[in-house]
């Protein structure tokens, strides 16, 4: 055996490890998972417009995003930014530009991309406490996940706060897959409809594709993060959307590029 050989298959013992451990952990935290509604605030499509019921509609929601530099894919920019749930006008902003050391692996993007939107999360409680999301929109999967525990589920459990994945490719998981999504779509009953319902072959709902034009067969996936049901989710989103993908997640992708665009000018 060579060296490199030798350290090839070193490298893929250590990376099946890894696995091991992170697949424990997601179990660990899946264990935690609140698939149905639980928060204090009503949906946007709710209100009696009484002084009570004010208090009480979502006011605040938050949207995740990380861009990446094209030619260092390991630094990144993380954003969180704080939407008002009525006007869609960003109220607050939090960035880090880190450099990753999780290289992305299928399946659990979470330990690559949690830690530091967690870190932003913190940085807003402490920085504009009065504008903490009451809800947060993950540009990511949720539900819809190989193990049912993408980054949407995994944010959410470790912030205790509401969670959506929003999506835009879709996971391959119990049947469901590009080719089969893109039949349903294609579908006479489905054609016109804005949100078709993803069923997997086990009967399991994993979410919703959503398409904010008829006959588009570039639709969004919606899934359940954390704390909030598949219904409610997908008023939520629903009320977000200006363009395809919602204002929140749109938000944080927009100024978490333009952010990283401000750092490189001084090297240019």
């Amino acid at each position: 055996m060579d060296d490199a050989q030798g350290y090839q298959e070193g490298y893929d013992h250590d990376s099946v490890l890894q696995k091991q451990e992170w697949i424990k952990t997601q179990d660990m935290l899946k264990s935690k998972l609140i698939l149905e509604d639980e928060f204090a605030w009503s949906l946007p499509s709710v209100g009696s417009g009484s002084d009570e019921h004010e208090r009480c509609k979502l006011k605040y929601i938050g949207g995740t995003d990380i861009s990446f530099l094209k030619e260092d894919p390991a630094t990144a920019c993380a954003a969180v930014v704080v939407l008002n749930a009525d006007t869609l006008e960003v109220v607050h902003e939090e960035f880090n530009v880190v450099r990753l050391q999780v290289p992305y692996i299928p399946g659990f993007l979470a330990f690559r991309e949690a830690p530091v939107l967690l870190g932003l999360l913190e940085k807003v409680k402490i920085n504009a406490p009065h504008f903490y999301p009451q809800l947060l929109m993950v540009d990511g999967n949720g539900l819809l996940h190989p193990r049912g525990f993408g980054l949407a589920c995994h944010l959410g459990v470790l912030a205790d706060v509401p969670t959506i994945g929003v999506g835009k490719n879709l996971h391959h998981v119990d049947g469901l897959n590009q080719s089969e999504v893109r039949r349903l779509l294609e579908s006479k009953e489905n054609c016109n409809k804005e949100l078709i319902l993803l069923t997997g072959q086990s009967g399991t709902k994993w979410g919703t594709a959503m398409r904010s034009c008829p006959g588009s067969l570039k639709p969004i996936y919606i899934s359940v993060g954390h704390r909030i049901s598949l219904d409610s989710a997908m008023v939520i989103v629903k009320s977000c959307c200006k363009y395809r993908v919602p204002e929140p997640t749109r938000q944080a992708d927009i100024r978490s590029k333009a952010f990283l665009q401000k750092l490189q000018k001084p090297r240019q």
